[in-house]
Formats: structure tokens, C-alpha cells, sequence
């Protein structure tokens, strides 16, 4: 018999694990409580508790995803394409909420670098 492992992390938690062990990444609290991830002074993307993550997107990238069904409009701007929300439902929308940070990451990374 194999035995599964069912983490008790939040989810909040094992994307802030996951997302900060990339090389440059810092997490904290931002201005309106959200928890925030950069690279050096660009932000990568926000988590509103468990529940939800906004991030933002070139608006190519944006209407890719979009039309993928991974991310739908940030409630602050309806109808805009550039700003992004995915909710956090399951483990499948953790490993999205983090393949989808990762995609920015790359982003910042490949045209900035890492923080000196």
C-alpha cells in the first residue's frame, strides 16, 4: 500500500513556499493587505488571502490565458485586459496560481535580471 501525503499548508503558504525559493523573490504585506511577490522592486503578483491571486500581464499574454480559461478579469478594472484574477479553489488552482507566477517571473527576469 502507498501511503499519499496531504499537506496542511495553506494554500496562501505553499505558494509563498514555492514562489519564494526562486532566486530573487521576496513576499510581504502590500499597502491594501495583500501579500505581495517581487523580484527586487517589479511585483509579480498578489495573493488576497487563500482565496484569491491578482497578477498583471501583457495584454497578448493576457487574452492567451484568458481564452485558456486560467484567469478571468480583476474586479477593480472589468473589461480591462492587462490585470488579472484567478481564484483559489483546490490544489489544481495552487499549481496554477504558481505556474502563473512563475510566468511572470521568467518575464521580469529574462528583460530585467535578478536584483543586485
Amino acid at each position: 500500500m502507498v501511503a499519499m501525503t496531504v499537506s496542511t499548508a495553506s494554500p496562501s503558504r505553499r505558494i509563498t513556499d514555492e514562489v519564494t525559493a526562486w532566486p530573487g523573490v521576496t513576499a510581504a504585506e502590500g499597502s491594501r493587505g495583500e501579500w505581495s511577490f517581487r523580484v527586487g522592486r517589479r511585483e509579480i503578483g498578489h495573493l488576497h488571502g487563500d482565496r484569491v491571486a491578482h497578477l498583471g500581464f501583457p495584454k497578448d499574454v493576457w487574452q492567451e490565458l484568458f481564452d485558456a480559461g486560467r484567469i478571468t478579469y480583476h474586479p477593480v478594472f472589468p473589461g480591462k485586459k492587462g490585470w488579472a484574477a484567478r481564484d483559489i479553489r483546490g490544489e489544481d488552482d495552487v499549481r496554477d496560481v504558481i505556474a502563473l507566477l512563475r510566468r511572470n517571473y521568467d518575464r521580469v527576469v529574462a528583460r530585467h535580471g535578478l536584483p543586485g
